[in-house]
């Protein structure tokens, strides 16, 4: 039976993976970062998906770092585990690991660089809700992954029973119509994957964001999702338009590098160390992310 308990809906921060000088994982910032979270009232956390790095940490340590989270928030709130690879096992395993452990549900991102075709998309996501009772969240990357999950196979994939949402982050906001007229199913949950164009996703009828800029704005994003929410898109947009800046250059070098130094930044994090092939943000991505977060009011 598919745990229900949490409906993934508002806020739900793409949290970035803290780590020491010599790239090891730094606990005393992650768990600082599950705090801020949690005061912030930011309605999950996805831990260890792409913006969390899961490309550069060992199969042990994404383990690792997804329940050292769980058991940092201790039930304060819920951890949604990145499990997606390019290897349908790979992806199938890492989903096992996270079974009767207390995780909310999975982020499954689509095969990257291997390109399958629809049919193959399909079977992956099918082998993996098999795999588990687990909530599944589908999610599309395209300019990050090279594969477009389309809303027909969305559809497909939405009868699946433990398939519960889709985190859509093409940017291209006409798939919020596409994938609800085929899915055709309200409990479907559709979820922005990109900040910027979050706001006009919920006001076409999405019902969240998983958001990069919550790493630094949480209570802000909380507050724009609770707003769309309620159908004040008029207070939402003044919101909105203050992080506008912060959504995009947040993206003005490879995410997360400059998530992580603006982590840094506001005092959230003791370190912006990335592992290569990710390097620092660079001394003019800086200047522009600092500026962005003080146009934001956050710094």
């Amino acid at each position: 039976m598919v745990n229900n308990e949490f409906n993934f809906t508002g806020s739900m921060v793409a949290l970035v993976t803290p780590m020491d000088t010599k790239g090891n994982v730094d606990r005393v910032s992650l768990r600082k970062l599950v705090d801020y979270h949690v005061n912030a009232g930011s309605a999950a956390i996805v831990s260890v998906g792409t913006t969390g790095e899961s490309a550069t940490l060992s199969h042990d340590e994404h383990v690792d770092v997804v329940l050292m989270t769980l058991d940092m928030a201790d039930g304060r709130i819920p951890v949604i585990a990145g499990t997606g690879a390019n290897a349908t096992s790979e992806a199938v395993w890492f989903t096992q690991q996270f079974e009767n452990k207390g995780i909310a549900g999975c982020l499954s991102v689509t095969p990257y660089y291997n390109k399958p075709s629809q049919e193959g998309l399909y079977q992956h996501f099918k082998a993996i809700s098999e795999s588990t009772a687990l909530p599944q969240i589908l999610y599309n990357v395209p300019g990050r992954t090279g594969c477009d999950l389309l809303p027909v196979t969305v559809a497909r994939l939405a009868k699946l029973d433990n398939i519960v949402a889709i985190k859509e982050a093409t940017g291209n906001l006409s798939r919020v119509s596409q994938i609800q007229e085929l899915v055709n199913d309200d409990s479907f949950i559709l979820l922005s994957g990109d900040d910027a164009s979050s706001l006009d996703f919920m006001q076409l009828g999405g019902h969240g964001v998983i958001s990069v800029t919550a790493n630094v704005a949480a209570s802000e994003m909380v507050e724009l999702c609770r707003l769309a929410n309620a159908g004040e898109f008029a207070k939402a947009r003044e919101l909105n338009r203050r992080l506008m800046d912060l959504h995009h250059q947040l993206f003005v070098e490879p995410n997360p590098i400059p998530a992580k130094w603006a982590c840094q930044c506001i005092g959230l994090i003791e370190d912006a160390t990335l592992r290569l092939p990710m390097t620092p943000l660079t001394s003019s991505g800086q200047q522009i992310v600092e500026k962005a977060l003080l146009t934001a009011g956050i710094l």
